[in-house]
């Protein structure tokens, strides 16, 4: 069996669809708005980062990276780049959704859960499901966001951060 590793080889079998997963964590600080899948969330701390620290698009952009096989955000986006700084989270997942379509991919469908203890997400998911769908240009139906606590458990239990996973299929053009 021949074993194709270099997936830049033009030998290598075209899947009609891939699945990549992602996982971020920011701080909690005050001083800061808490923007969670590309909204803003009313509460007394936001998230810590270099650009807005959105760990749900981030979990999101790493997944769908990893499905095509280019890197991470990290690597796209560094956090090392004045071009990054305060960046909206939003235009680094279209832009990710940009860098895949260049290799022949479209989002097929994205499963995320945030992990926090407060505030309570779930009366905020529809408004993120709506907001990620439109920046990634599928319908809201392809984005699963689930959230959950930690049951104070943990850095997320003891409310010092927010963390997400994410889950995303690509599928061919």
């Amino acid at each position: 069996m021949e074993n194709n590793t270099n997936n830049n080889s033009s030998n290598s079998p075209l899947l009609p669809f891939r699945v990549g997963m992602g996982y971020d964590v920011h701080k909690l600080v005050e001083g800061r708005d808490l923007i969670l899948g590309g909204i803003k969330i009313d509460n007394d701390r936001g998230l810590l980062g270099h650009s807005d620290a959105d760990v749900l698009i981030h979990a999101i952009s790493d997944a769908l990276l990893g499905a095509a096989n280019m890197r991470d955000i990290g690597y796209h986006f560094p956090d090392t780049s004045d071009a990054t700084l305060n960046m909206d989270s939003k235009i680094i997942l279209r832009k990710v959704v940009d860098l895949i379509a260049t290799k022949g991919y479209m989002v097929g469908n994205i499963d995320a859960t945030v992990c926090a203890e407060r505030p309570k997400l779930n009366p905020h998911i529809p408004a993120m499901q709506n907001c990620l769908a439109k920046v990634m240009g599928c319908d809201a139906d392809a984005v699963s966001i689930k959230a959950t606590t930690t049951e104070h458990l943990g850095f997320t239990g003891r409310e010092e951060g927010i963390s997400a996973y994410a889950v995303a299929m690509i599928i061919r053009k």
